[in-house]
C-alpha cells in the first residue's frame, strides 16, 4: 500500500462504487487522460491491489433471506486436519466466507439459507459431513446492520 499515491486511492474509491464505469469516465472523474488512467489501472491490477471486478448479487433477492454464523471446532489443528477440512468446506455452496480462527474455535463460516429448513439441510448434508468436525455452534443473524465489500481509503 504504501506505493498508492492520492490519485490511485481516488481511483480505487470510484471503482469500488462503481467497478462497471468506463476508463474514460474514471479518468474524467478523476482528471487524467484515458491512456494514463488505463495504465495506473494496469499496475493497480497486476501489483493485486485489485483482485478482480465482481457482481454484487442480493442473497435477499435471490431468496436467500438467512445468514448463519457457524463456529466449527476440529479434532485437532493438525496441517492434514486443516488442509482436509478446507479443501472440503470450499465445495459448500451456501457457505460464504470461511476464517481460519485463534481462539476457542478453529472456523468461523458464513452462511447463506433460504430458510430454517434449509439450513437444517445445509447443515445435516454439508457441515455436519465436513471431515474432522467435532462440534458445531450455529448463530442465526436477526438483521445485517452494515456489509461493507470493502476497506475505506
Amino acid at each position: 500500500m504504501s506505493d498508492i499515491d492520492a490519485m490511485d486511492a481516488s481511483i480505487l474509491r470510484i471503482l469500488q462504487q462503481n467497478g462497471r464505469m468506463s476508463n474514460a469516465d474514471l479518468a474524467a472523474r478523476v482528471g487524467l487522460s484515458a491512456s494514463a488512467c488505463s495504465r495506473r489501472l494496469d499496475i493497480l491490477e497486476k501489483s493485486g491491489v485489485i483482485s478482480g471486478y465482481h457482481a454484487r448479487l442480493s442473497n435477499k433477492v435471490l431468496d436467500y433471506k438467512m445468514v448463519v454464523i457457524v463456529h466449527i471446532s476440529l479434532s485437532g489443528q493438525f496441517a492434514k486436519t486443516l488442509q482436509e477440512f478446507e479443501v472440503a468446506v470450499k465445495r459448500c455452496p451456501n457457505v460464504l466466507v470461511c476464517y481460519l480462527m485463534s481462539g476457542e474455535y478453529d472456523y468461523i463460516l458464513r452462511v447463506a439459507a433460504k430458510d430454517l429448513e434449509d439450513y437444517e439441510r445445509i447443515h445435516r448434508d454439508w457441515l455436519s459431513a465436513l471431515p474432522h468436525v467435532v462440534k458445531i455452534n450455529s448463530s442465526f443473524a436477526l438483521r445485517e446492520i452494515i456489509d461493507r465489500p470493502n476497506v475505506g481509503l
